[in-house]
């Protein structure tokens, strides 16, 4: 049996964030409801993270020549970034379940030695009732901090805490 590679902190790779054309899901010419995604990633107290790398994955609409289905951008000082893309549909989901339209979001940072993962829904979407990820948070304040707020027409945004009060809920993959 081949043995597990060893996780790392983003390190000799960051110059990946530098093309800031990746944090533009749509720029090969994919078609469908183009929305804004903005956020802004906070360390436990309160600081901005701006030294964080997030990775936008998304499996709706389906990936193709004009739509990857994935993005990259850094956060600037103040821990903000801005991402283009599609506005993503519900998912079949284990069984029967469907989820409801999201985001996955990966941050790679200094001092993290594996990517913390998390998701972005979006508010009064019928689906997130049902959703079997939401629903597997009971705490109304923890599911909160995976709901996006609307900041205009198309325009999606969602806080980001590392640690502490109010910390966003991350998943183990």
């Amino acid at each position: 049996m081949p043995a597990a590679t060893a996780s790392q902190t983003i390190g000799p790779y960051w110059h990946l964030i530098e093309h800031q054309e990746w944090a533009d899901l749509t720029r090969f010419g994919a078609t469908g409801e183009v929305i804004i995604i903005t956020g802004r990633i906070t360390d436990g107290a309160g600081e901005p993270a701006g030294d964080t790398a997030v990775e936008l994955w998304q499996a709706s609409p389906a990936a193709s020549a004009g739509f990857l289905g994935y993005g990259r951008c850094g956060t600037d000082a103040a821990g903000r970034f801005r991402f283009t893309t599609l506005k993503p549909e519900a998912l079949p989901g284990a069984g029967n379940q469907t989820q409801a339209p999201h985001l996955s979001l990966a941050l790679f940072a200094r001092g993290l030695m594996t990517a913390l993962r998390t998701r972005l829904y979006f508010p009064h979407e019928p689906l997130n009732a049902t959703d079997p990820l939401l629903a597997a948070i009971e705490d109304p304040a923890e599911r909160a901090t995976l709901i996006a707020t609307a900041a205009g027409p198309g325009v999606w945004h969602l806080e980001i805490r590392l640690q502490g009060p109010g910390e966003t809920v991350f998943l183990e993959v």
